[in-house]
């Protein structure tokens, strides 16, 4: 069983950019939050995090992304990062079926450092690393 990336929309509200992805991952939501919410995961197919408070409120530091907080955490459903200067990154798991999960992705950002694509290219990374050996 693969997963598969859904396309993406962006819309553009001034100079705020939303991306929003939906992907189906081959894993239950457990064994994918992993992924989305600790060091670990995030350095396997984003961007290290040199830190990472796993708390609503906490620290966050995504190498890639910038330094903030933790703005949304239900532990196995849902992590939000708001980091200057990178936005809002949301991600939401949700079940898809007896063994899948489907993750909703949202990014919020000013400016033009991301793309649909780069994210896309991260999403064939994380549906690559939970692929069953």
């Amino acid at each position: 069983m693969s997963g598969s990336i859904a396309q993406g929309t962006s819309q553009t509200h001034g100079n705020t950019h939303i991306l929003h992805f939906v992907v189906r991952l081959p894993r239950r939501m457990e064994d994918v939050w992993p992924a989305v919410a600790t060091p670990e995961g995030l350095a396997a197919w984003f961007t290290p995090a040199d830190v990472l408070e796993p708390r609503l409120g906490g620290a966050v530091t995504l190498r890639d992304a910038g330094s903030g907080e933790i703005t949304a955490w239900d532990v196995d459903r849902v992590a939000e990062y708001t980091v200057e200067p990178g936005g809002r990154i949301r991600f939401h798991l949700e079940r898809d079926g007896e063994h899948g999960s489907a993750l909703r992705f949202l990014h919020e950002f000013q400016g033009e450092e991301e793309t649909e694509q780069r994210w896309r290219a991260r999403f064939e990374r994380l549906i690559d690393t939970l692929e069953p050996a």
